[in-house]
């Protein structure tokens, strides 16, 4: 749980790893709370006691007194309650996981210390932004993580990088997003035979990897969730580019590109190297990031198994789910369609969670199919939801 402190130039970027169930810190917030109220309510309705020289004309020396004694009750129940505002912001932080992270200390790597230094810009203010330095940065849960940081962080400048994918994927998954940059030249690959398209999107480039193509999915269906792209392509114009999320190995966008949609697959995993060799776009996304796009970009967003791409068998919370489909609601273009692609509820409880929240964008609902599905030697039952959902028109 230690802590590490990150200065910045002038500028201090504060992480640690806090737990979010710690009984102390409740009981402190808790305090601080009562404490600000209690002064609150004594501010309110202190009243100085009357004074018997007091005139019916006006205020004789007694009643400047008692004035200033309320006064300076004031000016210290303001000061306390200011204090106790800063002591629940000190709290907060912490139980978002906000601490300290020092690179003036020696353990930290000389290149992490100058990737977040600040960079003055070549050519002065910029008069738009009114910015004067270039600022990098990485994710703040990387505080909790600093010792694989410093990991991370420690090659020979201007060589090979280290043989650390491994070590990168646990620190995204930590939430350590985005990670610094390097001065290091990428790991030595074997040079791909590139095939040209279309011949590249179902051609493997090794035996081992013929088992990652799908060649009936999409084309053929094999259950009632399944739907065809063709009879999906057929309820709106105008599909032009599409976003998988969490597409493995890129068979849906490959489906896409033989109707010359152009569609970005995001993996979290070697699969991006293999999903490229196929000619498609592979995008290295985790699953709790927000998506890299602008505003109303996409004709289509699909989504299979799991809405962020996380394992099935773990039931996101409302909050993240409602996080995830805002974002994929950000990016689809008004028209646009969102596909889930035999979405696996736990159970019925998520499946209604999940309509509620998609009644509430007022999304069109152009297919809705719900099935069931055994669990691994037929213990459990797991709700698959399917559909396609067209984005309103938002004035």
């Amino acid at each position: 749980m230690g802590a590490v402190t990150l200065t910045i130039g002038d500028g201090t970027a504060r992480f640690r790893r806090a737990s979010l169930f710690s009984p102390a810190l409740r009981v402190l917030m808790l305090l601080s709370v009562v404490t600000t109220n209690l002064f609150a309510l004594y501010a309110f309705t202190y009243s100085p006691p009357a004074s018997s020289a007091a005139t019916a004309g006006g205020w004789d020396g007694g009643d400047v007194e008692d004035f200033s004694v309320f006064s300076d009750h004031v000016s210290q129940i303001v000061r306390e309650i200011e204090i106790s505002q800063k002591q629940l912001r000190q709290i907060e932080k912490e139980l978002l996981g906000y601490e300290t992270l020092d690179i003036s200390k020696p353990s930290v790597p000389q290149e992490l210390k100058i990737f977040l230094g600040r960079h003055p810009l070549p050519l002065g203010r910029d008069s738009r932004t009114g910015i004067t330095e270039m600022v990098s940065s990485v994710g703040h849960s990387c505080g909790g993580a600093a010792d694989l940081v410093a990991q991370y962080m420690t090659y020979s400048r201007g060589d090979r990088c280290p043989e650390d994918a491994s070590l990168a994927e646990k620190l995204l998954s930590r939430g350590c997003e985005p990670l610094p940059r390097r001065r290091c030249l990428s790991r030595r690959t074997a040079v791909p035979e590139l095939l040209p398209l279309p011949l590249s999107l179902w051609a493997p480039a090794n035996q081992a990897a013929a088992g990652a193509f799908d060649r009936q999915m999409w084309v053929k269906p094999r259950g009632k969730n399944d739907f065809l792209i063709d009879d999906v392509l057929s309820l709106t114009r105008g599909i032009r580019i599409g976003f998988d999320i969490a597409g493995g190995a890129g068979n849906f966008a490959a489906r896409m590109a033989e109707r010359n949609v152009t569609v970005v697959t995001s993996a979290f995993n070697a699969a991006g190297e293999f999903v490229a060799a196929r000619g498609l776009f592979p995008l290295f996304l985790t699953p709790g990031q927000r998506f890299p796009f602008s505003d109303s970009v996409f004709d289509l967003v699909h989504t299979g198994n799991a809405l962020d791409g996380a394992s099935a068998a773990v039931s996101p919370s409302p909050e993240k789910m409602e996080f995830f489909m805002f974002d994929v609601d950000r990016v689809v273009r008004p028209g646009g369609l969102i596909w889930l692609d035999n979405f696996r509820c736990p159970d019925e409880k998520m499946k209604s969670a999940l309509t509620v929240l998609i009644d509430k964008f007022g999304f069109k609902k152009l297919k809705w199919v719900v099935g069931e599905k055994l669990g691994p030697s037929g213990a459990g039952k797991s709700v698959l939801l399917s559909a396609v959902l067209q984005k309103p028109a938002r004035s």
